[in-house]
């Protein structure tokens, strides 16, 4: 049946394509975000992971959980390609004694450059803190302060 309307539209995705390459839009100073991996995907585990990113977004940083369903490795290396500058890490273990870990992938990228055996770099596990589930946010918000402090320094 015919319906009369009228309209276009060039789409959101487009316009923001176009106006960054006009140079009309800085996005240098646009951090990617924090990437929660799923580890379990039970019911209460998702709801934590969940509450993880509800807590980040809440204190100001952008945040995501992966939505995929692949292992560890896949999930670090999706949050590499986001350009995400740390990685929320909570499996069995550390849900047992109320503990997340922290990568710090920025960090780690740097340091990896110069550890050259694979055994060394698992011993070192360069860039990576277990805390409280309490104190999550205030560790992020500490190791983003320090990415952002080199960044300003020049660095990485």
């Amino acid at each position: 049946e015919p319906v009369p309307a009228t309209g276009f539209s060039i789409g959101v995705s487009r316009l923001m394509t176009a106006l960054k390459n006009l140079g009309k839009l800085d996005t240098s100073d646009v951090i990617a975000p924090v990437v929660v991996l799923v580890m379990d995907k039970d019911t209460e585990s998702l709801g934590r992971y969940q509450k993880m990113v509800a807590d980040l977004r809440t204190a100001g940083i952008r945040s995501e959980m992966y939505l995929g369903g692949a292992g560890m490795k896949a999930q670090l290396k999706y949050a590499d390609r986001r350009g995400s500058p740390v990685a929320i890490i909570q499996g069995g273990d550390e849900r047992a004694k109320g503990e997340v870990q922290i990568k710090d992938l920025i960090e780690g990228a740097r340091l990896s450059a110069e550890i050259t055996d694979n055994a060394e770099w698992r011993a070192a596990r360069p860039a990576q803190v277990t805390v409280a589930e309490g104190d999550l946010v205030a560790e992020v918000k500490k190791i983003l302060a320090a990415q952002a402090a080199d960044r300003a320094k020049g660095g990485a």
